[in-house]
């Protein structure tokens, strides 16, 4: 069993909640954290880079002068790649990088991510942060006193919108559903924080 601090925003310990690893697979699977953190980094990539070869530069496909006899290296047509205004070599083509991975895997992999921050203490739960009105110094003071000074991942309940606009200007701090989450936003940043209901339903829905 992994014992999960429960904190208050004044940064009091109040509580712990068990957690039993099997909830989470019980070991963490490294080639699915790997594959989920490639996935997710390659579907940043635009894939919109493009430049013309030879066959796709206008111009004249007329040999620019005879191969023998002139004194003067061989040349092609003027779209040749060594030519001013000629195509490229080796063009660039649009293309899609992303990575397939089956549902259950992405599952598997999130897991594993969750498990790995339980065991190594990096997962703080906050109760009682509930502003009535968006307010960032209210969310930035809770975390100041949880020793959060790095990067953060706040994981809310969805609906909770008072807090997502509270929370969402404070840098290097990324505010997310926790139904929302993945395995690379997981292992991502220096602490994981979780308000309390939603660290709550996290682990009843592993449960089932």
């Amino acid at each position: 069993m992994i014992d999960v601090a429960v904190y208050s925003p004044d940064g009091k310990e109040t509580g712990r909640i068990e957690v039993d690893e099997a909830w989470f697979g019980g070991t963490v699977h490294m080639e699915a954290l790997r594959l989920a953190v490639r996935r997710y980094e390659n579907r940043q990539r635009a894939g919109t880079a493009a430049t013309k070869s030879r066959s796709m530069v206008r111009g004249s496909t007329r040999k620019i002068f005879r191969q023998k006899h002139t004194g003067r290296a061989r040349m092609g047509t003027i779209r040749n790649p060594i030519r001013r205004g000629g195509g490229v070599t080796f063009a660039k083509k649009p293309r899609n990088f992303s990575v397939d991975m089956p549902r259950k895997m992405r599952r598997r992999a999130l897991d594993s991510a969750l498990l790995a921050r339980l065991k190594d203490g990096e997962v703080l739960v906050l109760e009682g942060l509930t502003p009535t009105e968006p307010k960032t110094r209210a969310v930035a003071q809770a975390l100041a006193a949880l020793g959060v000074d790095r990067t953060c991942v706040l994981a809310i309940q969805p609906g909770d919108d008072v807090l997502y606009k509270s929370a969402r200007n404070l840098a290097r701090v990324r505010v997310r559903r926790a139904v929302d989450l993945n395995a690379y936003e997981v292992l991502w940043p220096n602490r994981l924080v979780f308000t309390r209901p939603a660290f709550e339903a996290l682990v009843e829905a592993r449960k089932a």
